[in-house]
């Protein structure tokens, strides 16, 4: 089960799908595409600074106070985190 957390000033992502067996897990894949592009997002297209940790089943990402393009990428990745959750009940949490 993988396990999102967004809050005002951080998300945090934990576990696998096991959806299927490692390198054809849609979800893991899914899910970890969107964390590297918000990470990717917010560095490239913002002037907002983050910090993150990226390891094996694992994705932490903090911030403070965000302008609204950062913001609006946060959003965009809640859409799409809750898009598979909901697809993949079993698979996906938000805490």
């Amino acid at each position: 089960m993988i396990e999102v957390t967004v809050r005002k000033d951080e998300i945090k992502i934990s576990g696998h799908a096991n959806y299927a067996v490692s390198g054809s897990d849609i979800v893991c894949a899914g899910v970890t595409a969107l964390a590297l592009t918000l990470i990717k997002s917010i560095k490239d297209l913002t002037d907002d600074k983050i910090e993150y940790e990226i390891s094996p089943g694992r994705v932490d990402i903090k911030y403070g106070n965000l302008l609204e393009k950062s913001k609006t990428l946060v959003d965009s990745f809640f859409i799409g985190i809750c898009m598979i959750a909901e697809e993949f009940p079993e698979y996906v949490r938000i805490m």
